[in-house]
This record gives structure tokens, sequence and C-alpha cells, in this order.
């Protein structure tokens, strides 16, 4: 296997879906036997016809598709992809829980999973007998398990309730216990899937400081499956992306996130414009007239999917100046994910424009997107518009929002995923003097 601590050649796992499916078992060789025998369901539904019942009863399902990959130790392997892509299908495969039924798998090591909540736990046992249930599982000694016992219990907070049996626990104590006992008892790999989400943001944070820390120092392998984009290109040095059960990337995890983010579209349409109803009338028509706002490319398209900072784009508004009037004041506002304003950019914030020196007719407006302040998040922007001391065009907390993602891919600071706070990330310049 050379350096590969997993090698995953040709993998591939169907499923039958709706062979059986009729509550009991009596029932179930009932179907069985019509169906050997070429006679007609005695439980099909009424109005089914015997070819359409038969039909449905044969459809097969590839979950995954010949995916081959090398995994080598120390490696910290993302894997991404939309619902149903075959990700935990993938995980349950190479930590045993589900056979495939193609291809082959080769591991060198110790698996500890970490699947769903309440995985390899025993309802009825105690919290510290399944931290040594789990241990011997992995084939550990009493005495390596006594070792590490009080920095697991430590790790997740748990020591009040160690000897309480674990069907008591909620979902984020046993989230805190499995990953505590998956990451502590030392297997050579571990896997671990969105569980995580349960946890509160202090833990979860706790959990990705564990798994960088355990990669670096000890050189165990981790396989880490998560919707949380920061998440993966903070701790994975490399990532693969599913789709529909096949490979479709591989490499480092931000060329796999940005390939992978920048194949989705949030909005319905998937643009990011506004475009003024025709049958409404704004206040100073007789002004100006809003057509379109919307934020456009290099290239001056209406953007697609998410935005990086790794590119340059626009705010761009266009609309039919009737009257020169220079009382006339565009802005944008930018609010974060839970509506709040962050900032508004006001077309005088740079030494304005007298739109009455300005030709009538079709005019176009563009302002940058502030790609390097922003985090990695859903924003909305508005368009604002108003005559100065008069009255409003489009008056804040209009219909014109329309809201895009963004995702930092070119990072200037390594150590930003760690620390970063709130709904801006500016990157600003310090001096030291003494």
């Amino acid at each position: 296997m050379s350096d590969a601590i997993i090698r995953i050649e040709n993998l591939s796992k169907e499923y039958r879906l709706g062979v059986l499916s009729h509550g009991t078992l009596y029932r179930d060789v009932q179907s069985w036997l019509a169906k050997i025998r070429g006679k007609e369901d005695p439980n099909s539904k009424i109005g089914l016809s015997d070819s359409d019942h038969l039909k449905g009863t044969n459809q097969r399902f590839l979950a995954l598709k010949d995916i081959s990959l090398d995994i080598a130790q120390g490696d910290v392997l993302g894997i991404i992809g939309r619902n149903g892509a075959g990700k935990s299908t993938l995980l349950k495969i190479l930590s045993r829980v589900t056979a495939p039924t193609r291809g082959t798998i080769k591991i060198k090591g110790r698996v500890a999973s970490l699947l769903e909540v309440g995985t390899g736990f025993h309802q009825e046992l105690t919290g510290r007998e399944n931290i040594y249930l789990n241990g011997a599982i992995l084939g550990m000694t009493k005495k390596e398990i006594d070792r590490k016992f009080d920095e697991i219990v430590d790790f997740a907070e748990i020591e009040k309730f160690i000897d309480t049996p674990v069907k008591r626990y909620s979902s984020g104590m046993f989230v805190r216990l499995a990953f505590a006992v998956a990451a502590h008892l030392d297997p050579e790999i571990l896997v671990v899937d969105e569980v995580l989400a349960v946890g509160d943001i202090n833990f979860r944070k706790k959990c990705m400081g564990k798994m960088k820390d355990i990669s670096t120092s000890s050189g165990r392998t981790i396989l880490f499956v998560s919707h949380d984009m920061s998440a993966i290109q903070n701790i994975c040095s490399s990532a693969v992306l599913l789709n529909k059960g096949e490979l479709l990337y591989s490499g480092s995890a931000a060329e796999t996130i940005k390939k992978y983010l920048s194949d989705i579209e949030i909005n319905e349409n998937g643009k990011k414009e506004w475009v003024a109803p025709a049958s409404k009338q704004y206040p100073f028509e007789d002004v100006v007239r809003i057509k379109r706002f919307y934020i456009a490319n290099e290239n001056g398209e209406v953007v697609k999917g998410r935005l990086f900072n790794s590119k340059h784009y626009d705010v761009v508004v266009e609309a039919d100046l009737v009257y020169g009037d220079p009382r006339l004041i565009f802005a944008v506002n930018y609010y974060d994910d839970s509506h709040s304003l962050l900032f508004s950019a006001d077309i005088h914030d740079a030494g304005g424009t007298d739109f009455s020196k300005i030709k009538p007719g079709g005019i176009k407006l563009s302002v940058p997107v502030p790609v390097d302040i922003l985090w990695n998040r859903v924003y909305e922007i508005e368009l604002i518009c108003a005559l100065h001391h008069t009255g409003w065009v489009l008056q804040p907390d209009n219909q014109s929002r329309i809201k895009f993602e963004f995702f930092r891919d070119v990072d200037l600071n390594p150590y930003s995923n760690d620390t970063r706070l709130g709904a801006l990330a500016p990157i600003l310049e310090w001096t030291i003097s003494s």
C-alpha cells in the first residue's frame, strides 16, 4: 500500500428499494412467493396493476459509484457534497458498519468512528462503563484506558454524570463523551461525521482544535464530513467532493471548497439582481426612474452562486435620469445574516457626484463589493435612493434587497479561521513602536 493508510479501489454501494415493505414477515413472504411463481401479488394495493407493482420492487440505487482514493497517514481529509452525495455511506463502509457491493478497501490501523449521536454506546451502561467498552472494542487494555480516563472525562465536561446511564444523557452530552472517547483512545484513523453540529459552539471549537492537534502531533489520519466550509478549510489539508455517489473532485481543501461552492446557487433563480416592477410608480419619477440593481462579475455579467475574495465584483445600478437634479443621492446598505445593518456606502463618500452635470438619459452607476472585509456568511444588500432633504425614492427596508453568500477562498491571515468573530473580517495593518 506504499504510504497509504487507506486505499479505496472501485468502490460501489448499491441498495435495492422497496423490495419487501408490507410491514409484517407473513405478508412479505406471501409477496415473495407470488413473485417467484409469477403470480399476482396478494398484498398489492387496489388500483395498482401487477406490472406496476413489480416495476417498483426492482429499483436499484447506487449510493456510491466506482470510488477510488488513496489516503496517506497523517492526512486530514474533508469529505464534502450536497445531501445524498454519498458522504455518510462512504464513512459507514470505512467504519465497517455496512459492506460494499463492489470494490475493495484496505486499511492499516484501528478505526474510531463518530457517525451519529450514541454511536458505539450501550444505553443501559454508565458513561464510565461505555468508555471502557469502547476502549476494549478498539483493542486497548484496561491499563491503557485508565491512563486516558481522566483526560476523556475532563474533555467531555461530564464529571458529575460519569456514573449515570447514558440513556439519560442529552444529545449534547452524548456527543461530548463520544468525541472525547474517539479522540483520546489513540486510534490510527478517526472518522467524524456531521454529528458535531449537535454540540454547542464552544465545544465545536474545542473539537476542531483537538482534531488539528492529534493530526499534527501524533500523525493520525482524520476523515471529516461537514457542511461547515470554514471548519473544513480550518482543519483539513485536503478534501474530496462527492456528487450523486461519484468522486467529482479531489485536491487541496481550499480548491475543493471553491469548486463545491461555485457549483451551487442560493437564490431561487440563481441571480443576484433586482428589477424594478414596471407596474409600480416610485416617487420623483420626474427626476429618476430606477430599472435594475445587481451584482456583476469582472465581465459585467450578473453573478450566479457564491462570491469569493479572490475575484472582483461590482454593485451596479441602472436607471433613466430624467432631470439632472443635484440633490439626487444613491447608497447601498449591507446587512448580515441576522438582518442587522453593517454599513452603508453613499455615493458622496468619495467626493460625490453632481447629477446636474450629467446628461439626462440612461445611466449606470457601479461601486466595488468590499470583498477584503467580508467573512464566510450570507449577506444582503439593498439600494437606497433619495433627494437630499426632500424625500425618498427608495427608502430603507424596501423590496430591492438581493442576497449573496460569500466565502473567503484566499486568506492573508493563516490564523484567521481559528480566531475570526463577527460579521466582517477586515485585514488591517498593525504597527509596533517602543
